[in-house]
């Protein structure tokens, strides 16, 4: 059965929209973790737009679960990791006037900068992630930088406009979750799942971990963090347990209020 973790940056954008001390990102991980989190994510972007270094050791202290940390390869962020020691560290694309990451990372072309940042790592007892597109190639040099995990990029499946669309991008993902376990990769997903969508990648075998922060902040804002984090559960537990290659998002029943 897949794990949830829940990243938790868009509790401090909420906090930075007026520059003040709440809503506490790292209050909203213990209530998370209450909720049935299996980890706590969060990204130390360069401009800190969202969390800052104090949430960063903050989190490092308290959290209970697995603390999965997102990052670029710059080299001050990397030296903030190895003193952090999170559990682990996913290496993800970064850009000054993105809104959100966009697309994965791509460790073909970079894997020359990459690999001595991974080496690194798993020297300091941290397992590696890249945040990559479902891609034979990226897979491929995944493996060659000597990653332990990566996390897919599921957003070619929620971004889909069509039915048809949507099955392509599922196939995609499916055949990258089978051709990363092949070669040893442990396979996590995420990016732009929500409520109405996680069913169908939940139902696809060989997921261990799915990522998921904007849905889970912006339930969590009408229910409360425990009750969001408890639905998200809910859904990806019961896709689980059915074996099924397809479900339609709007076969999904409406939360309940």
């Amino acid at each position: 059965m897949a794990k949830l973790g829940v990243n938790i940056d868009h509790v401090a954008t909420i906090r930075q929209a007026r520059k003040t001390d709440e809503p506490d990102p790292v209050w909203s991980a213990v209530e998370a973790e209450l909720g049935g989190a299996d980890g706590i994510t969060f990204h130390l972007r360069e401009d800190r737009r969202h969390i800052n270094d104090r949430d960063a050791e903050l989190l490092k202290r308290t959290v209970a679960t697995k603390l999965n940390m997102e990052m670029s390869i710059d080299p001050g962020i990397v030296r903030i990791a190895l003193k952090l020691k999170p559990d682990q560290c996913t290496l993800v694309p970064e850009k000054r006037e993105e809104l959100t990451t966009e697309g994965g990372l791509d460790v073909h072309k970079l894997r020359r900068r990459i690999t001595p940042v991974v080496k690194k790592m798993k020297s300091a007892g941290i397992v590696t992630s890249a945040f990559i597109e479902p891609d034979s190639k990226q897979l491929s040099a995944a493996i060659e930088c000597g990653f332990d995990a990566v996390e897919l990029w599921t957003a070619g499946y929620s971004d889909a406009g069509t039915p048809r669309t949507r099955e392509a991008a599922l196939d995609m993902l499916g055949c990258a979750v089978e051709f990363g376990h092949e070669r040893g990769l442990i396979v996590h997903g995420g990016h732009g799942l929500t409520y109405r969508n996680i069913g169908p990648v939940a139902a696809i075998a060989g997921f261990s971990e799915f990522n998921i922060g904007h849905s889970i902040v912006s339930r969590a804002v009408l229910v409360g963090m425990r009750e969001a984090v408890r639905e998200m559960k809910r859904l990806i537990e019961g896709a689980g347990h059915h074996h099924v290659a397809l479900i339609e998002a709007e076969d999904l029943l409406p939360l309940e209020e």
